[in-house]
């Protein structure tokens, strides 16, 4: 930094401050923006009588405080785009405008109202300020009195190198210098008069005890003025809940509330302000830590309670288990990217340069951070209240679950057994807060947000820390049941379902197993207007596709564990497993004849509870009685636990629109047509509605060729084909990805381990069955990647070219001649496994039919 000196526009307090110096920012506390003014424009009339570039930062609901002259460029910003968007572009405006700028700021007390809280008015002037200083700047700021917390006007005095308070006693104006950074006098620091054109000390203690008396006077409210601005704003909510406030005012409130805490999305926003009460906001704001909003995870977790426990129909409070739920607000994420000196990184994040290389960097960072001390208070007195019990830090960011993105499995979230020394559980719950932080950096998500559009807007990153809903049973704990609920089932498997009646994808044990995709495990599959029928026929293919292995806490090595059926079946838990399975009379039969005498074998069927209890018709009821609230189908995950003579308790954990493609139009699909006519012909085992989709390229990967391959070279198959995504445009060749197995597995020798975002510019994709190889795909209704297949619009078949009603015409494949080698020549060595078939002349129809579940690919 220069030693050059720069005016105020006021001899008189040039001399009282010694000047101003590049870098310098300057913040004054002022009653009103009039006041403001008074320094403000002798300032700007000085810098451009100098040839200095001023910009005017204009974001307040005040009047301008400048109006447009030469050499003075406004830019107007809206900060209830979010913190985030504003912040960047400010920082990014501040980067193009270079050394040597000056600046004017609205007041930063209007962000107030934007953003809730002065905490993130704090953050904007800690990343803010430093960034001017260094570039060598002069910038203006303004405070409103008695608007901000004492935390905020410390942290901001910290900051800024020059504070003034101005002070005003009988219309005379007084100027308090409260910092001036890196200089003084023996009357720098005492208040000042302004009359006329001079700054006068008050150089006797009676004037100035009389002005400063007056100006912050000793009262009873005067605590109460040094709260956050979030505080002050539930504090006035409960005095209106106490009293017998007139029905506008209570409104006024509710919808003023609803906009701090429950997000931007206009729909959810309103579906809040129609189901939540005064009391039920206040009752979230007591179990919060931190300030902002809550997260779409938890809006669709509480709103799906309220709107259940408000049906006049049905006594929802017999069947729903409570919930007592912690939300730690989103401004902790912004707060914890600044305390940690991440905000930098953070911008260079939001560049299409930095978009995917800063996030690797920013990620790794986000692991390492610490939080600030009120904050881990707020998380000790949490895990205090679960005492050790298990809970689940679920994410819960600003554009999660909302109309439209679900966000299904692209953020993480953590089991906490809770097991430990208080020191260690707060150890262990610190870590996947910084462990979901990272998560919103990982590639597949910002992949997803790109493909979105939504790669520009605020996504921060809330959290909603839920109490595991189960029971110990010995050393081990888990609900009994867990699964997904969709209220519409597009997906049907059979022409006589109902897809108005709804599915369910159900396990025991934690819901992990229902909403991932699992090597060699399958959940149940449920049609509510049909629950016994499954999508696999015969008893070898039910036994086949059954969950074996079951997902539960472990308190004793305080971790999540997979536990064979077998070994939990034949433990002392007392589970009700006729409840929930079959014997298996075979198995049980081979274990006897192996010395392990005693030991049963069972087959989770679950036919018992769908059969002979009003489980189906309970949750039937629970998910079309959430459609009509929402007006919108919806997918929720839940738990069941049991106990004798009462109802089955369900916790609702999850609740969110239904992203479906539905059945739209009809699509005539031709009954008789030559095999010499056709690719492929199949019955059933598709996802994604009703389509008439032309296919100008097929990536077919060889299954006999796939399964020679050295394990690196798997995964080398795996990149290739993200790199051939990469290069489909959707609109101009819609794309056919065939391959064996399951896409996306984690065991290469079960499927390709491809990530989402190497597959998300598709068409179609097919899963084919080589049983010979051990390659099966698993019709994954209701996952996690069922929801980023529906999102993305790719249609998917999974291909059983051995079944009896299916036809693949393999021939016409390997006839083809393969364009890889044209396309990839670094990567021609596999050709052999890889081929792409080019139509360019004549594109592939194919025809997908809901309704009478059949499907076929037409040859040009």
């Amino acid at each position: 930094m220069t030693a050059e000196k720069v005016s105020t526009g006021l001899p008189a307090l040039d001399e009282v401050l010694d000047g101003l110096r590049l870098g310098d920012n300057v913040v004054l506390n002022v009653d009103d923006i009039e006041e403001y003014r008074l320094f403000v424009t002798p300032y700007v009339k000085s810098a451009l009588a100098a040839g200095r570039p001023v910009l005017y930062m204009r974001f307040g609901s005040h009047a301008p405080l400048l109006e447009p002259q030469d050499g003075l460029i406004i830019h107007e910003l809206d900060p209830r785009a979010g913190f985030e968007s504003f912040a960047v572009r400010i920082h990014n405006l501040i980067t193009n405008a270079g050394r040597g700028t000056f600046y004017v700021f609205d007041s930063l007390s209007d962000l107030q109202s934007a953003w809730g809280t002065d905490q993130m008015v704090g953050n904007f002037f800690w990343v803010t300020c430093p960034y001017l200083f260094e570039l060598d700047t002069i910038a203006y700021f303004a405070l409103i009195r008695d608007r901000h917390s004492l935390k905020t006007l410390a942290r901001i005095r910290d900051t800024t190198q020059v504070l003034l308070d101005v002070l005003s006693d009988d219309g005379r104006i007084h100027v308090h210098p409260l910092k001036v950074w890196q200089r003084h006098s023996p009357t720098m620091f005492l208040p000042h008069l302004m009359e006329d054109e001079r700054f006068i000390p008050l150089a006797d203690s009676y004037h100035a005890t009389r002005l400063l008396s007056r100006c912050a006077p000793s009262t009873p409210d005067t605590a109460r003025r040094h709260l956050d601005h979030w505080y002050r704003l539930f504090l006035q909510a409960e005095e209106l809940a106490e009293t017998e406030a007139d029905s506008e005012q209570y409104g006024d409130m509710v919808r003023h509330l609803c906009r701090h805490m429950m997000g931007q999305d206009e729909r959810m926003l309103a579906l809040a302000r129609e189901n939540f009460s005064l009391d039920d906001l206040l009752a979230v704001k007591g179990r919060m830590i931190g300030t902002g909003f809550i997260g779409g995870k938890a809006v669709g977790m509480l709103l799906a309670r309220d709107i259940l426990l408000r049906d006049t129909e049905f006594d929802w409070s017999a069947h729903l288990e409570p919930h007592d739920s912690f939300f730690v607000g989103s401004n902790v994420y912004y707060t914890y990217i600044v305390h940690n000196g991440l905000w930098p990184l953070y911008v260079r994040q939001k560049t299409p340069e930095g978009y995917f290389e800063a996030a690797a960097e920013l990620r790794a960072k986000m692991l390492e951070g610490s939080f600030p001390d009120e904050i881990r208070a707020g998380f000790q007195q949490m895990l205090e209240y679960f005492g050790q019990y298990p809970i689940i830090v679920r994410s819960s960011s600003l554009l999660e679950d909302g109309f439209g993105n679900a966000f299904a499995g692209k953020y993480d979230s953590f089991f906490c057994v809770n097991q430990g020394s208080p020191e260690q559980r707060l150890t262990q719950f610190e870590d996947a807060v910084r462990r979901i932080y990272a998560s919103a950096m990982s590639e597949d998500a910002l992949a997803y947000r790109r493909q979105r559009g939504l790669e520009h807007l605020d996504e921060q990153m809330a959290l909603l820390t839920q109490r595991v809903s189960g029971t110990y049973r010995g050393h081990w704990y888990f609900p009994e049941l867990a699964g997904v609920g969709v209220s519409y089932n597009t997906f049907v498997w059979d022409k006589d379902m109902d897809p108005r009646a709804g599915m369910l994808r159900l396990v025991l044990g934690l819901g992990t197993r229902a909403v991932d995709r699992v090597e060699g495990d399958y959940p149940r599959l449920v049609a509510l207007d049909a629950p016994l029928k499954r999508p696999h026929k015969g008893f070898e293919d039910a036994r086949r596709f059954l969950q074996r292995d079951v997902d539960l806490l472990d308190i004793n090595s305080n971790s999540l564990e997979t536990l064979p059926l077998l070994k939990l079946a034949n433990s002392d838990t007392g589970l009700p497993l006729d409840l929930f399975a079959t014997r298996d009379e075979e198995i049980t039969r081979r274990l006897e004849e192996r010395g392990r005498k005693g030991q049963k074998a069972w087959l989770l069927t679950f036919d018992q509870l769908l059969s002979e209890t009003p489980f189906c018709e309970v949750m039937q009821r629970l998910l079309k009685t959430l459609e009509k609230a929402y007006d919108y189908p919806v997918d929720v995950e839940f738990t069941v636990n049991f106990s004798a003579g009462e109802p089955p308790r369900i916790n609702v954990v999850q609740c969110r629109p239904l992203q479906t493609r539905g059945e739209r139009q009809r699509v005539e699909v031709p009954d008789h047509q030559d095999d010499r006519e056709v690719l492929l012909r199949s019955e059933g085992n598709f996802m994604g509605g009703n389509v008439s989709l032309p296919l100008r390229q097929i990536i077919w990967v060889d299954a006999a060729g796939y399964s020679r391959l050295p394990l690196s070279d798997k995964y080398e198959v795996a990149r290739l084909v993200g790199r051939l995504n990469r290069r489909i445009s959707r609109e101009q060749e819609p794309t056919l990805l065939m391959g064996p197995g399951r896409w996306g597995s984690s065991t290469p020798a079960l499927g390709v381990p491809i990530s989402f975002a190497e597959i998300n510019n598709m068409a179609a994709l097919a899963e084919v069955a080589f049983s010979s190889e051990g390659l099966m795909p698993e019709l994954s209704f209701g996952s996690h990647f069922f929801q980023d297949l529906v999102e993305a619009d790719i249609f998917y078949l999974a291909l059983f070219p051995e079944a009896r009603n299916v036809f693949f015409n393999r021939n016409w494949v390997e006839n083809q001649p393969n364009a890889l080698e044209g396309m990839m020549p670094a990567s021609s060595r596999f050709k052999s496994v890889v081929k792409i078939i080019r139509l360019d002349q004549q594109p592939l129809q194919l025809l997908a039919d809901v309704v009478s579940q059949r499907l076929v690919c037409t040859l040009p």
